[in-house]
């Protein structure tokens, strides 16, 4: 996982759980990682990564099992909101982006659309 600057790794980390689980990466009953593991394989300090589970279990994305461990929660299926929120901050950043250089909304749906053309194209 690569961290980007000016955004607390903490956020990056729980984003990128949120993500994995709501794009359906990590499904219910499996295992997460422990903090230990979390730390050692992203390179970030334990607290961190206790702060990264202790959030996630609050907020339901997680479980802990006595004996078993962390993992993902039983949730129900993933809606198109819960897709669409994961995208909401890329979202804004290429509003953004594309203000700043002048585009119009034409200008960016269009780019979109041909870029999502070509990405369905390379799956063929």
């Amino acid at each position: 996982m690569a961290f980007e600057p000016g955004t607390a790794l903490y956020e990056q980390v729980v984003y990128a759980a949120k993500k994995a689980v709501v794009s359906g990466q990590l499904r219910a009953g499996d295992q997460f990682p422990s903090v230990r593991e979390l730390s050692k394989t992203l390179k970030i300090n334990p607290n961190t990564a206790h702060k990264v589970v202790t959030h996630l279990v609050a907020e339901g994305v997680l479980e802990v099992h006595s004996g078993i461990g962390t993992v993902v929660a039983k949730r129900p299926c993933s809606t198109a909101a819960d897709r669409s929120n994961l995208l909401r901050k890329e979202l804004e950043q290429l509003i953004v982006e594309a203000k700043r250089l002048g585009l119009t909304f034409d200008d960016v749906t269009s780019a979109v659309a041909q870029h999502w053309k070509c990405l369905d194209g390379s799956k063929k």
